[in-house]
């Protein structure tokens, strides 16, 4: 099972105790998957269509609760090209839907083919009502992908104004929650790690939230043991390279002048250098009589490949 499979699942068997908080989460799933639709004999239906079992389960199980409605779940199959089994809730009681609308503030929008929203914010009022409100949202019609790979975590909404409500009440918990069109859904996202954690907390998906915070510990531990391995690395590079060049110069000085024409300091460092290729400059330092700090070692150093560059100026011209 998928990451994003997994929160489902754990929410889908987290029923809120309180009355107000399951007509906020119901509101959610059935503004995100339902919608109105006539009947031949000229009634209507209120109709909650869902490829995953988990969110039909969970609403008829609060369906069944709150407002105490028997209804059956059917099953059939999709008719697009990708073939799946789609979840099936009916509601053609006209006082039980009367009663679902006027309870989770539901009311059919004009040229969606019944499509429902939510019109009254009341139903979504106290922060309580508003985790349940996402979780139904997210359980509808959300994703997140699998954390080991990248951080993100979506809800994907139908027109412009339910992502609006939506992202105003992910912010309400201090989300940075975003919107971009694609196709012609609105979605509402969320791509840092952290945030993503603080969803799963809003939305009491804790068993995953813990699974996300372990895999985050595991994902910096070692971009930290990464990033400290590369300094290193470079370090170490740098310090050869160095290395080679000193080298390179202390044996041109040698070979053209001879170390008997440096001055004591010189001369000690630069017979160091080519007896000790590998030391760093403190070690070099302690090598000397006296010692000297990195500075005067590494001043040193530069006074010889100053002179090593004037000597190969110098050879360049008489040629």
């Amino acid at each position: 099972m998928s990451f994003s499979g997994m929160v489902k699942d754990e929410l889908s068997k987290r029923i809120a105790a309180a009355r107000h908080c399951q007509i906020a989460e119901l509101a959610a799933i059935v503004s995100c998957c339902g919608r109105m639709e006539e009947l031949p004999d000229g009634g209507s239906e209120l109709r909650i269509q869902t490829e995953n079992e988990a969110v039909a389960r969970k609403c008829f199980t609060i369906l069944q609760k709150t407002f105490n409605i028997e209804t059956d779940i059917s099953l059939r199959e999709s008719s697009y090209l990708k073939k799946c089994s789609v979840y099936c809730i009916s509601l053609t009681d006209p006082s039980e839907v009367r009663e679902l609308q006027e309870a989770a503030k539901l009311s059919a929008e004009e040229h969606t083919g019944g499509m429902l929203k939510v019109d009254n914010s009341i139903v979504y009022q106290r922060n309580c009502c508003k985790r349940a409100f996402i979780r139904g949202a997210f359980l509808s019609s959300g994703s997140i992908s699998d954390p080991r790979k990248s951080y993100h975590f979506e809800i994907v909404c139908t027109d412009e104004k339910k992502a609006l409500q939506l992202q105003e009440i992910i912010r309400s918990f201090h989300i940075d929650a975003k919107i971009v069109l694609r196709k012609k859904s609105y979605v509402v996202y969320v791509k840092e790690g952290a945030q993503i954690v603080d969803m799963l907390a809003i939305m009491e998906a804790n068993v995953a939230l813990m699974d996300l915070e372990n895999i985050r510990i595991l994902k910096e531990m070692r971009n930290s043991v990464n990033r400290k391995v590369n300094c290193e690395t470079a370090n170490i590079n740098k310090t050869v390279n160095a290395a080679v060049k000193q080298i390179e110069d202390i044996r041109l000085i040698e070979e053209t002048m001879g170390f008997q024409s440096l001055n004591e300091g010189l001369e000690e460092v630069a017979r160091l250098r080519l007896q000790y290729p590998e030391a760093t400059l403190k070690e070099l330092g302690m090598m000397l009589n006296p010692q000297v700090g990195k500075s005067g070692v590494n001043h040193r150093l530069r006074k010889l490949s100053t002179l090593a560059d004037e000597l190969r100026e110098n050879k360049e011209e008489l040629l």
